[in-house]
């Protein structure tokens, strides 16, 4: 799923030059010493979430928080170090606030607010501030989906026509965290980073009218002037050609001789400076829970045993005649199993989603009022993405959201994954949890646009599940794709681990995952890739799913004749994201009321 992250960040305390209480800190500090405990709470998290809105205001732009559409976060090395120490002030901030003395259903927004601090805090030891970009993430890939989310307004346009206007100066502040990376050893693997450059050059390419910068003026809201179409049309071809071409440029200049020859030999996260406690922070943070590398490893050896044999009935059914590697051979290079045509893949699922929609009330109560569409992913991220991934719309505009697919090399594009891919990043997936989420009532902000790993794809996984009871896996080859996917996240619990904790070199990596997996090299290169690049978080998934399956069976068996799915889908979604073991107790106490 690719969309901004939603950690609690911190407010300022002090700075390494000087200790002297900064205006946000001392915004805080009045207010844990005047009223209730609840009142405390309540005005810490509102003023906290103002000022993060402020801080970060791409994220204010996705969410729809007013008046941040024309900047970019400051990403200064001072600003680095500034939130690092901000980071204590609201952690500590927090923990004065007397827990006991809060009504008891304002302690999970204190318990939330305090163990997104304290994680925040903990992260602070690495170094991940100084790694600004990979060739799967980073602000030159990451622009076009900010403009994007923008009001399709005259003000809007302005708005992104300033914010182009100050990329450059952004630039070289990310190139000046990449200095510091290279001193500080943090950096990437420097087999990727010709990816990186490859990205770079088709962010400016001969016409202008062909940049992803200039994509969002391409075609313009029909509710505009001509005059006024032409005007900010011009004015943006004006301002990346003569003001971000060559930033752009001067920015691949550094990266290609000052960076990319630097970037690390090792693929172990473990190799990093501090890396072994960096990647079980990382475990940590990601599943939302205590497991160690090598718990997760045999958790994802046990789940590949049980999702094979499964597979196999399938193989069996079709009277296929071969092992399990000869057929996912099979699936793998029988044309039946494509499209030709991108604008076919689209409607493939365009027409999944139109079948899937009138299914959920089955399964659900609650329903988001929050539209989705399905599109494709960008030409010049696609090469680098995953078969298809989200970008979460805003309630608060009313911006839908969006299912992207990826049209990159069709051949690599099978039918049979369609169906589930679809119900994961679409609805009951990602769409679904997180337009219910923003819509939630009575739950302070940090609450409806939170993400914890381990819920967010674990939901998503779960859902994929619940593609039989909603009509669809009929087709045995598309049931074996399902399975696939259940099979794609154990085999993840075994390479990531495998990579970063117990010393597997790449090729080791991708032996297994081909071994197991029906997957083309792009898309295994992709992912092996993936799992490199972003240590620990795609533990996350399966954790997260196993989970929300274990407590459906267990409120199922308590419950007998009482239990009611869409009662049940309706509780574990209405809190919004939560860590795992809040989740166990919210859905614990529910059934026991029932």
């Amino acid at each position: 799923m690719k969309l901004l992250l939603v950690i609690l960040s911190l407010g300022p305390w002090w700075t390494n030059s000087a200790f002297a209480a900064s205006a946000q800190c001392l915004k805080y500090s009045k207010i844990v010493h005047s009223g209730t405990e609840a009142k405390k709470l309540t005005s810490l998290l509102d003023t906290h979430w103002k000022y993060y809105m402020t801080e970060y205001p791409e994220w204010a732009t996705f969410i729809g928080f007013p008046g941040q559409d024309d900047r970019w976060t400051d990403s200064s090395l001072a600003a680095i170090e500034r939130r690092r120490s901000e980071n204590i002030c609201l952690r500590d901030t927090i923990a004065k606030i007397k827990r006991a003395g809060l009504p008891v259903g304002e302690r999970v927004n204190y318990d939330l607010a305090l163990r997104n601090a304290t994680m925040a805090v903990e992260g602070d030891k690495f170094d991940q501030d100084y790694m600004p970009i990979s060739h799967m993430d980073g602000f030159h890939l990451d622009v076009t989906q900010v403009l994007t989310a923008m009001p399709p307004t005259v003000k809007g346009y302005e708005n992104m026509l300033t914010r182009l206007e100050r990329y450059p100066a952004l630039a070289e502040q990310i190139a000046n965290i990449m200095r510091e990376g290279v001193k500080r050893k943090a950096m990437p693997v420097k087999a990727f980073m010709p990816r990186i450059s490859g990205q770079l050059v088709e962010l400016t390419p001969a016409k202008v009218e062909d940049s992803p910068f200039y994509q969002v003026f391409k075609e313009m809201s029909p509710s505009l002037v001509a005059a006024d179409k032409v005007r900010l049309q011009n004015r943006a071809k004006d301002i990346i050609t003569t003001q971000i071409y060559p930033a752009v440029a001067k920015f691949k200049e550094f990266f290609e001789k000052d960076y990319a020859p630097n970037g690390r030999e090792s693929i172990a996260w473990a190799d990093m400076p501090n890396g072994k406690a960096w990647y079980a922070y990382n475990v940590k943070r990601h599943t939302t829970t205590n497991m160690t590398p090598e718990q997760l490893h045999e958790m994802g050896l046990k789940e590949v045993a049980t999702i094979t044999a499964e597979m196999q009935k399938v193989i069996e059914q079709v009277k296929f005649k071969g092992d399990r590697q000869a057929f996912n051979k099979f699936l793998l290079k029988d044309k039946q199993f494509y499209y030709t045509t991108k604008q076919d893949l689209l409607s493939g699922y365009r027409d999944i989603a139109k079948r899937l929609d009138p299914e959920l009330p089955k399964l659900f109560k609650t329903l988001p009022r929050l539209t989705y569409g399905v599109r494709e992913i960008q030409e010049f991220q696609a090469k680098s993405a995953a078969g298809a991934q989200y970008v979460g719309g805003s309630s608060e505009t009313g911006r839908a959201g969006f299912f992207e697919a990826n049209t990159f090399d069709l051949p690599s594009r099978p039918k049979w994954e369609m169906e589930t891919l679809t119900i994961h990043e679409a609805v009951p997936g990602h769409h679904f949890q997180i337009a219910i989420a923003q819509e939630l009532k009575n739950l302070p902000e940090f609450r409806k646009y939170g993400h914890f790993t381990s819920f967010v794809e674990g939901w998503a996984h779960y859902a994929e599940t619940l593609g039989k009871d909603m009509g669809f896996f009929k087709d045995p080859h598309s049931y074996y794709g399902h399975l696939s996917g259940q099979m794609l996240r154990s085999v993840r619990l075994v390479v990531d681990t495998g990579m970063h904790a117990k010393g597997w070199s790449k090729q080791k990596a991708w032996d297994y995952y081909r071994s197991q997996m029906p997957t083309s090299d792009v898309d295994s290169e992709n992912e092996i890739n993936r799992y490199i690049t972003w240590p620990g978080q795609a533990l996350a998934y399966k954790v997260g799913h196993l989970k929300f399956r274990e407590l459906r069976e267990k409120s199922k068996l308590a419950l007998g004749e009482k239990f009611n799915i869409r009662e049940f889908h309706d509780e574990v979604l209405r809190h919004g994201a939560l860590p795992l073991d809040v989740l166990e107790k919210t859905v614990d106490a529910w059934t026991a009321k029932n």
